[in-house]
C-alpha cells in the first residue's frame, strides 16, 4: 500500500532533502508519528494518541499518557500498540480509518520491569510479536491472537536502549543503544539467538556518540545518532551492513522517525520528537530491494511432550512404540543426554525415566528375532563408555534394560535400527570421527551383544541416519555435507551415493532422519537445522524433493514451534485420532511459549502431506 506525507496534515509540501517545515495543530506537539492507509496519521503527544485525517483534522482520540508508537496493516485495518506510561503497560489499538476509531484492546500484562523500548513484529507465520525493553537490558518477547497474550521468551538486550524496530522481511530485531551505536538480532525466537554489530559510534563506526531513533527501511534501515544530528542509511547486502549515505538534519533534539512512501514510490522520512522543533522531512535516494521468498510451509504441532528434566541442550533423539491392541496406547521414547532414556505417551505425558547415562540416539524395532525370542527392542547410544544399550519394550509399552555391549569406538554417537529380511534386527552405530559399525544384535541367554558385520566411513561428522527396511537401503547424514544411501545389507558392498547435498534446500547441519512408509510412495524426511526446516523428498531414485515446511506455533494449544533440531522420527502407523496416517516426533532445541527446557513435539502426518500436496 503507497502512503505519503500529507502536506496539509503536517505541513510538509514539496519539501527536498535540503527544506523543512513545522507541523501545525495537535502535531506541532507529536513526539511519535506512524503512517496509515489514505494519508492518514497516528500522532501520539503527551496527552493522548490522536488520529489525523489527510487535512490534519483529527478524526478520534485516545486521552492516554503514552510513548513507544508502533503499527502493523491489519486487514482493512492498522495494528497499533503504545505504552502506557503510568500503568507500564503495553496496549494494543485496533485503527479503523474507514470509521475513524480508534479502539484499546485487551493489554498486555505489565512486566517486572519499566518499559524503556518497545515494537512490534509479524512472524512468517503471520502473528503479531512484541518486544518489551528494560533500561538495564532486560526484555520479553511476547506474542499475540485475539485476546491472548503469551510470553515467548527473555532476552539480554543492551541497556539504555531506547529505540527498537524489527524487520519482518529479515526477522531481525534492531536495537539502538544509546552510547554504543545499533545491533542486529534474531526477532524469530525458533533461531539460535545471534547478534551483529550495523553501525557503531567512533572509532568502530561513523556513529557520534551512539544510536538514537531508528526506522525499518526496504532492505535496510535509518537510523539518527545519539543525538538526532545525523541520519544514516543502511543496506543489508549478503548478510553485511553497509553505509548508503550520512546526512546533516539540521534539527535540534530530533529524537523520532516517521518512514512513508509516495504515490510514485519515493521514500520519505519524517524526523522529528518532542523536543525538536516540529517535524521535517527528508526524501532520500533509495532504491527498495525485494525480500527472499520464503517458500516453506508452515505446519503447527498437535501436542508436545513434558520437558526434560534438564536444562542445556539436553534432548536429542525420539523413537516411537506402536501397540498393536491400542492405536492411542503408543509410546514416544527420546533420549536426554544429561539423564537417560524418557518416555511419553501420545498427550505428551511422561511416564518412565530410565537413568542409565548420556544416551544419545535411541531407534525402536518391534517383533524382531533375538536369540530364541520375539521381542519389541529399543537400542541406544551410550556416551558415556562408548557402549550400545538395548532395550526391551513389553506389550504395555513399558521399557526395561536388558543389556549393553561395547563398541571400541573413541566417540560413539549417533545410531539407527535395521530389520533385515529373516526377521532379526542390526544396528548401524557411528562415531563423530565418520566410521560407521553395523552389528547383528545378538543373545546368550538373556545376555545380549552385538556381532559386527562390516565397517564403512564417511569423511566427517555424522549423527543420523535410518534404514528402509521395505527397501534395504540406509540414508545417513554427513553433517556438514549432505545426505548419503547405502545398501543396508550387512554383507553388501559399501558403496556411498550421494543423493542430496548441503545448499538452500539442506542447510548444514544435516540431523536427524525418518522413513515414512506410505501406500503409494515412501518418503525420506531430514532435519535441516541450519534453517530450522525439514525436507521431504522421495526415499527411492531420483529422490525428488517434495518440498520442505517449518513448525509453528499451535497458540490455541500454547504450544511453540520446533528449531535446531537434533533428532526426529517418522511412521505411518495409525495411532488414533489426528495421527490416523501417521505422525511425525521432532526435537526442539529451544522450548518457548514460555522458555523451558527442551522437549519433543507431535505433528500429524496428514498436515505434512496436505501442506505438502503428497500421496
Amino acid at each position: 500500500m503507497k502512503l505519503s506525507l500529507s502536506a496539509v496534515a503536517i505541513a510538509l509540501a514539496t519539501i527536498t532533502t535540503a527544506q523543512a517545515a513545522t507541523t501545525p495543530g495537535p502535531t506541532t506537539h507529536a513526539h511519535e508519528l506512524a503512517p496509515l492507509p489514505n494519508g492518514n496519521w497516528l500522532a501520539l503527544d503527551k496527552t493522548a494518541l490522536r488520529l489525523l485525517a489527510a487535512d490534519g483534522t483529527e478524526r478520534a482520540h485516545l486521552l492516554v499518557r503514552a510513548k513507544h508508537l508502533d503499527t502493523r496493516p491489519l486487514g482493512a485495518n492498522t495494528l497499533a500498540v503504545i505504552v502506557d506510561a503510568n500503568a507500564e503497560q503495553a496496549v494494543p489499538i485496533l485503527v479503523d480509518t474507514n470509521a475513524g476509531t480508534l479502539t484499546a484492546q485487551a493489554p498486555f500484562p505489565a512486566p517486572a520491569f519499566g518499559i524503556e523500548a518497545a515494537c512490534l513484529y509479524r512472524d512468517a507465520q503471520q502473528l503479531d510479536h512484541l518486544f518489551l525493553v528494560a533500561k538495564d537490558g532486560q526484555a520479553e518477547q511476547w506474542v499475540m491472537q485475539g485476546d491472548k497474550r503469551l510470553p515467548v521468551r527473555k532476552l539480554a538486550l543492551p541497556p539504555h536502549s531506547k529505540h527498537c524496530r524489527a524487520d519482518d522481511a529479515s526477522h531481525q530485531l534492531l536495537v539502538s543503544e544509546d552510547g554504543t551505536g545499533l545491533w542486529s538480532y534474531n526477532a524469530d525466537a525458533e533461531g539460535a539467538p545471534s547478534r551483529a554489530a550495523v553501525l557503531l559510534k567512533k572509532p568502530y563506526g561513523t556513529l557520534d556518540k551512539g544510536a538514537g531513533a531508528l526506522a525499518i527501511l526496504p532492505g535496510g534501515v535509518a537510523v539518527l545518532d545519539a543525538k538526532g544530528r545525523q541520519l544514516h542509511l543502511l543496506r543489508q547486502e549478503a548478510g553485511k551492513w553497509n553505509t548508503v549515505s550520512a546526512m546533516d538534519t539540521n534539527i535540534k533534539g530530533a529524537e523520532q522517525l516517521a518512514v512513508s512512501t509516495t504515490a510514485d514510490g519515493a521514500l520519505q522520512l519524517a524526523i522529528g520528537g518532542e523536543e525538536a522543533a516540529g517535524w521535517q522531512v527528508r526524501t532520500p535516494a533509495w532504491t527498495a530491494t525485494a525480500p527472499k521468498a520464503n517458500n516453506k510451509a508452515i505446519i503447527m504441532p498437535r501436542a508436545q511432550t513434558e520437558p526434560v528434566a534438564r536444562t542445556g541442550d539436553a534432548a536429542d533423539d525420539p523413537a516411537i512404540w506402536r501397540n498393536p491392541a491400542d492405536p492411542q496406547g503408543a509410546r514416544i521414547l527420546g533420549t536426554n543426554k544429561k539423564q537417560g532414556l524418557l518416555v511419553y505417551n501420545l498427550q505428551g505425558k511422561q511416564l518412565q525415566l530410565l537413568e542409565v547415562g548420556r544416551l544419545n540416539n535411541v531407534d525402536v524395532r518391534q517383533d524382531v528375532k533375538i536369540g530364541n525370542r520375539q521381542l519389541d527392542v529399543a537400542v541406544a547410544t551410550q556416551r558415556d563408555d562408548n557402549s550400545v544399550m538395548v532395550f526391551t519394550i513389553d506389550a504395555q509399552g513399558t521399557v526395561a534394560t536388558a543389556g549393553a555391549f561395547n563398541t571400541g569406538l573413541k566417540d560413539i554417537y549417533g545410531m539407527c535400527l535395521y530389520r533385515p529380511a529373516d526377521g532379526g534386527v542390526e544396528a548401524f552405530i557411528n562415531d563423530k570421527d565418520g566410521t560407521f559399525l553395523q552389528y547383528r544384535i545378538v543373545a546368550d541367554g538373556d545376555k545380549v551383544s552385538g556381532k559386527l558385520l562390516r565397517r564403512f566411513k564417511v569423511e566427517s561428522q555424522p549423527e543420523g541416519c535410518v534404514a528402509d527396511d521395505r527397501n534395504h537401503r540406509l540414508f545417513l547424514g554427513e553433517e556438514r555435507r549432505g545426505v548419503w544411501t547405502v545398501a543396508a545389507k550387512g554383507d553388501a558392498p559399501a558403496r556411498l551415493e550421494m543423493i542430496m547435498p548441503v545448499g538452500p534446500q539442506l542447510v548444514a547441519d544435516v540431523e536427524g532422519m525418518g522413513i515414512y512408509h506410505g501406500a503409494k510412495a515412501d518418503y525420506l524426511v531430514v532435519s535441516s537445522q541450519g534453517d530450522n526446516s525439514y525436507l521431504v523428498m522421495d526415499a527411492k531414485a531420483p529422490y525428488k524433493v517434495r518440498g520442505s515446511f517449518r513448525v509453528g506455533y499451535n497458540l490455541a494449544a500454547g504450544i511453540d514451534g520446533t528449531s535446531e533440531t537434533d533428532g526426529l522420527e517418522v511412521s505411518s502407523a495409525n495411532f488414533g485420532g489426528p495421527y490416523g496416517n501417521g505422525m511425525l516426533v521432532i526435537q526442539d532445541g529451544y522450548k518457548r511459549l514460555p522458555d523451558g527446557p527442551q522437549n519433543f513435539k507431535m505433528v500429524a502426518w496428514d498436515d505434512v502431506a496436505k501442506a505438502l500436496k503428497l500421496d
